[in-house]
């Protein structure tokens, strides 16, 4: 039986209003560390999302 990896990435919106998407991937402790790092700095609509690898996330509206 295969184990599933899981990849990550984040969306957001930016203190100025703009959406936002990250480019790179994580896994789910980094993804989390990196949500609480965007909301202490002012972001909003931080969202931790599964993509799949080489895949990017639509930015968040």
């Amino acid at each position: 039986m295969k184990s599933v990896k899981h990849c990550f990435s984040l969306t957001w919106t930016d203190p100025e209003g703009v959406p936002q998407a990250a480019a790179g991937h994580y896994d789910k402790n980094a993804a989390t560390k990196r949500r609480r790092a965007l909301k202490a700095f002012g972001c909003t609509r931080v969202e931790v999302v599964v993509v799949k690898p080489g895949e990017l996330p639509e930015p968040a509206l």
